[in-house]
């Protein structure tokens, strides 16, 4: 069996790939690398963004692993040009894979980009892979296993998230492993 931990990055500063994760990003980082302490990680590869290598940055040192990075891993581009109604713009990219806005790109090529990434994690020898990218790429990662996954799915990923793809005899399962953290995480501080 095949694990792939999909990681969405901490909190950070804003949407450009130079955005530095803020203060509470940087607690967030060390939270998730409190919570990979006890799981088997082999390999890390992570969007460019900064965001993204420095929300794994603690794990990647924790458990003495290179980060690689992979371009197809970076946020999608829903468009060039300043769209003010973004968010019905992008809800309408869930309903139409092959929408496309002026110098973006659709749903579905955003989606098979990070397909290739995990079709070649599956490739490889390596058995427990942690896979670092944005909320609307790793929304459409999970659609495409999961059809059901849409846009209030991605609405209800939070900064950082985690889901686990277990891949076994051609079926893939998908299990979100963070909303329990935070909510332990949640409790203790209130109790």
């Amino acid at each position: 069996m095949k694990k792939i931990y999909v990681v969405r990055h901490c909190e950070a500063e804003g949407q450009p790939s130079t955005s530095q994760l803020t203060e509470k990003g940087v607690q967030q980082a060390e939270l998730l690398a409190d919570f990979f302490s006890t799981i088997q990680v082999e390999r890390i590869i992570s969007s460019p963004f900064l965001r993204a290598i420095q929300s794994v940055e603690p794990i990647s040192g924790m458990k003495k692993l290179n980060i690689e990075i992979d371009r197809r891993l970076s946020e999608r581009i829903l468009s060039t040009k300043d769209l003010p109604d973004w968010l019905e713009k992008l809800k309408a990219t869930f309903n139409d894979l092959k929408l496309k806005f002026e110098g973006g790109e659709s749903s579905q090529e955003a989606m098979n980009r990070i397909v290739c990434v995990v079709d070649e994690v599956l490739q490889s020898e390596v058995e427990n892979t942690l896979l670092v990218t944005h909320g609307n790429l790793m929304s459409l990662l999970l659609r495409h296993y999961d059809s059901h996954f849409g846009f209030n799915g991605w609405r209800n990923l939070s900064n950082p998230d985690v889901f686990l793809l277990r891949f076994s005899n051609n079926e893939v399962k998908i299990e979100r492993l963070w909303r329990e953290v935070r909510e332990k995480t949640a409790w203790k501080k209130n109790n």
